[in-house]
């Protein structure tokens, strides 16, 4: 019988002829880098709460933005980071997810986030309306193109309904994009 060992060096082997960095991460070689990748949930709520635990799972460094220091403690529970801003993090690094569209904020968190040069930037919401945050950036100024790199609606289309589905999509759909993969099943 081999051992652990062994069998370790016989899968390295395989994967020899093309050495692949997330290969050493999934075998557990490697670790991921975290400052890479930055998932900012906006606004505490339970699709919040998920994304945030499920995003330090994945790889992500898992921040929240919450203005309102009341609904920030539940976070702080959930051991989520706080920041104050969207705007915080090195260009290109941050998803920005806002999970609440009822917001008076929101126009000022999204406004931030793309002026932080966010990686990608999405807003929940029902697509058969128009999304308030059109009207929310357009009020602050923004311009339309910029208006145009907000994402909505935001996840893999699997159907989900309950806060933890809702961030699983999510997430998924994040990392499709990072990967640059549509999602979906693999063939």
């Amino acid at each position: 019988m081999a051992s652990s060992h062994e069998h370790d060096e016989a899968h390295h082997h395989e994967h020899d002829h093309v050495h692949d960095a997330s290969c050493d991460v999934a075998h557990g070689r490697a670790e991921a880098r975290a400052e890479d990748k930055v998932l900012v949930a906006v606004f505490a709520s339970p699709v919040a709460s998920y994304l945030l635990r499920y995003a330090s799972d994945v790889g992500y460094r898992a921040v929240l933005v919450e203005p309102d220091p009341e609904l920030a403690k539940t976070a702080l529970a959930d051991g989520a980071e706080l920041a104050e801003r969207t705007d915080l993090f090195p260009a290109g690094a941050a998803d920005v997810v806002v999970t609440d569209h009822h917001r008076e904020e929101l126009g000022v968190q999204l406004r931030d986030a793309l002026a932080g040069e966010a990686r990608w930037v999405g807003i929940m919401g029902n697509p058969r309306h128009e999304g308030p945050h059109i009207k929310a950036l357009a009020a602050l100024g923004v311009p339309d193109d910029e208006i145009d790199r907000v994402h909505r609606p935001i996840g893999l289309n699997i159907g989900s309904r309950t806060p933890a589905e809702i961030a699983i999509a999510t997430l998924a759909g994040l990392i499709a994009d990072r990967n640059g993969k549509p999602g979906g099943f693999t063939f």
